[in-house]
């Protein structure tokens, strides 16, 4: 597919044309010119309103359905997503059933989305089973794709396990993701513990249950050396913690939910499980803290964590449904409401050098994977925009400012109609 992007805004610091608004021929997957006023010759001509492009972004956190719960999202719908929000890579959670803890499972999922245009880079079950209990078969799973070795949402209560894993890994240059919350600490909350917990009557989960893992972590890896990734903090002295690691030299690296640059735990009055998440929503202090992290440096990816939950789990009572909301396709419309557009885009790339994937940048010569984006669209997250299978998005009737059009990858070209 031989394309010209007319009349787009490159919005990519690395290259020569950031800022500026070009022609951008794509021949054969292959940036061949960039330029003003660029005859077609033959190309099929790509004109959008207000057409922005910057490199694909990557999301760091994404759960799907499949394999065994395709009831919640399916590969191919789950991507097809994807692309229509912009993203054309994502590290896909070992969530399915069976959990991704072996050579074939991470296999099956790479095979499986080979045609896709977004492109999946699986994460492997760092314990079997993800069950905290032994080191899964890590060195095979990095041998047949798996980018990095995680446990989703789940914290290990032994030390000893992270502790040689982060040993191991470094034999293979391999990345340790480290969900970090202190079981014990948590209970039975299911919400910031504060004021709203108080007033709903509902158990809560404090700041000290991510804080005190994170310490511990951060010591392991001080002991240990190699390489850790700190998901979805949701706390201000998380940020000061890792901040303060990454200033002694640690190798660690942190994202940032979407959810929780957005909203605090004041949504929770009417008890409505779409805002039910893991770690919870926090009040506005914690909230401010993470928009600064990210800011300064300290929180160097943003996710959508994007987790799509079937009604039958979703639509219960609040302490019985499952944490998780889909974020695709409110993205990078709910992030533009609170961050400036080049930090979105450093934050929605910035991944991939962290997870070991090839960086390209927009230049002539170079692999064409392009995020497709208008920054100025204005509009209000509903129902028709939710394209994902299970429809538990947090972000319904959210104003939204800037807009997905799609993506060019792997020589495919996806818009959202």
């Amino acid at each position: 597919m031989n394309l010209i992007f007319k009349n787009a805004v490159i919005i990519d610091a690395n290259s020569p044309f950031n800022k500026q608004a070009v022609d951008i021929k794509v021949e054969g997957g292959i940036i061949k010119n960039i330029g003003t006023n660029l005859e077609a010759d033959g190309f099929d001509v790509i004109e959008l309103d207000n057409l922005h492009i910057s490199n694909g972004w990557f999301d760091s956190s994404v759960s799907l359905g499949e394999p065994g719960y395709e009831d919640r999202e399916t590969l191919a719908n789950g991507l097809n997503v994807a692309a229509k929000s912009g993203f054309t890579d994502v590290a896909l959670q070992p969530t399915g059933n069976p959990i991704a803890d072996k050579q074939a499972d991470i296999a099956f999922l790479v095979n499986k989305s080979l045609h896709a245009a977004t492109a999946v880079h699986p994460i492997g079950a760092l314990t079997k089973n993800s069950e905290g209990k032994d080191i899964a078969e890590l060195y095979d799973m990095k041998n047949s794709g798996a980018v990095a070795f995680g446990d989703y949402n789940k914290s290990l209560s032994d030390a000893a396990i992270l502790k040689i894993a982060l040993q191991y890994v470094q034999d293979f240059d391999g990345l340790v993701i480290a969900y970090s919350q202190d079981d014990k600490i948590k209970g039975k909350g299911v919400v910031h513990e504060g004021e709203v917990s108080t007033k709903l009557g509902l158990k809560g989960i404090p700041t000290l249950a991510e804080e005190l893992q994170i310490v511990r972590n951060l010591y392991l890896l001080e002991y240990t050396g190699g390489k850790l990734h700190i998901p979805t903090i949701s706390t201000a002295k998380s940020v000061q913690l890792i901040k303060e690691a990454k200033a002694k030299g640690l190798n660690v690296t942190c994202s940032v939910a979407v959810h929780h640059l957005i909203f605090t735990d004041d949504v929770l009055t009417d008890f409505d499980s779409r805002y039910k998440v893991a770690p919870p929503l926090r009040p506005e202090t914690e909230r401010q803290a993470l928009i600064t992290g990210v800011l300064d440096g300290t929180i160097d990816i943003i996710t959508s964590d994007h987790n799509p939950i079937d009604i039958e789990n979703k639509k219960l009572e609040f302490d019985l449904a499952k944490d998780g909301t889909t974020g695709f396709e409110s993205a990078f419309g709910a992030l533009q409401t609170v961050l400036p557009l080049e930090v979105i885009v450093e934050k929605l790339t910035a991944g991939k050098a962290i997870f070991g994937l090839a960086e390209t940048t927009i230049t002539e010569g170079a692999v064409a994977s392009f995020s497709l984006f208008n920054p100025n669209a204005e509009w209000v997250f509903t129902k028709k925009d939710i394209l994902s299978k299970s429809k538990n998005s947090a972000f319904l009737k959210q104003e939204m400012k800037g807009r997905a059009y799609g993506i060019y990858n792997r020589g495919k070209l996806v818009l959202r109609s």
